[in-house]
């Protein structure tokens, strides 16, 4: 194959984050593309084959656009675009960071990070009740609280309710120790860390204690009518179809809801059917509610996350498909 060599200018005040820490994202680059890359004052050239080649311009270009808008280039960064560089449009790609959400407490802006996480804030802005079903890692329920947050702060609606439903995993609850918020708890430490981490611990105390923000399993939710909240529903591949349906149907005037789950993380008993996969068939197409399903591409977690959720999808798709499982094959939640 022939070796072509392609050169773009990066500017010595950006050189520094766009190379990174002894030339870190360089080095990957150089060995996810399998290209050789050197730079001379400004001029940087990339030489390689034809394909890789095109993807590392494209990439270096991207980060480059960033620096110069003073965006921090991590390596969640760095790997997206790799990812999304052989096919996506990388000026889209770019577009995402410009969707400020809002200000975590210790001051860091707190926007999407992948076109997945984008296309879900712009259906929690458009729609009064959103479906984000997505593996771990991929900020579903982050992204979820983070909007509640800013509605809440900018007057959209007068109140936070957060829910999970509180499966057990291997205890009863009876057994376990304290009374009953102690009990359930450990169940929505999750919400508690996310709310601590956007708001302040301060703030959601105050707030906590005014009954501004509450933080429920979902059974509390019954023979509710929740208006003018932003209702978050956490874990909600663990709901039956009825406490779906209880939830759903809570919602009164000016209210939001964003429910949230993992498909491929379901802990309830053999003969119970998913309420959340239920509801995705049944209400798929109506007008104000939004779905979408974020993908391994939209992990932000530590790299090998992506690795280790296309690794259990591979073997779940080969189990499938192997005729010796077809006769134990279950389909209660389907």
């Amino acid at each position: 194959m022939n070796q072509i060599e392609r050169a773009l200018q990066i500017e010595a005040g950006i050189m520094m984050p766009v190379f990174g820490q002894f030339d870190c994202h360089i080095k990957k680059i150089e060995k996810e593309c399998d290209v050789h890359i050197v730079n001379r004052g400004d001029d940087v050239k990339i030489v390689g084959e034809e394909n890789g080649v095109h993807i590392a311009w494209n990439v270096l270009h991207s980060l480059s656009a960033l620096a110069r808008r003073g965006e921090e280039i991590t390596e969640q960064n760095l790997e997206y675009f790799l990812s999304a560089a052989a096919e996506s449009d990388l000026k889209e790609v770019q577009k995402v960071y410009d969707d400020l959400i809002c200000i975590t407490a210790n001051g860091k802006p707190l926007k999407p990070k992948t076109l997945g996480q984008k296309k879900y804030i712009d259906l929690m802005r458009n729609n009064t009740v959103v479906f984000g079903i997505g593996p771990a890692g991929t900020g579903k329920t982050y992204l979820a609280m983070a909007m509640a947050i800013t509605a809440f702060k900018n007057n959209e609606v007068n109140r936070i309710i957060l829910t999970r439903p509180a499966i057990e995993a291997g205890e009863k609850l009876g057994f376990l120790p304290g009374d009953l918020q102690q009990k359930v708890d450990p169940y929505l430490r999750p919400l508690y860390d996310a709310l601590y981490e956007i708001m302040g611990a301060e703030a959601f105390m105050r707030n906590m204690e005014k009954g501004l923000i509450e933080v429920a399993p979902l059974a509390y939710m019954r023979g509710r009518t929740l208006d003018n909240a932003f209702i978050v529903l956490d874990e909600a591949q663990n709901t039956t179809p009825e406490q779906m349906k209880m939830f759903l149907t809570r919602i009164g005037y000016g209210a939001k809801a964003v429910v949230t789950g993992d498909l491929t993380q379901i802990d309830l008993g053999e003969e119970k059917r998913s309420g959340l996969l239920e509801s995705t068939k049944i209400l798929s197409g109506i007008e104000g509610i939004g779905m979408i399903t974020l993908t391994n591409k939209d992990v932000v977690r530590h790299p090998l996350v992506q690795k280790i959720i296309l690794a259990y999808e591979k073997f779940e798709s080969k189990k499938r498909s192997d005729p010796k499982n077809a006769g134990n094959e279950k389909h209660r939640r389907y």
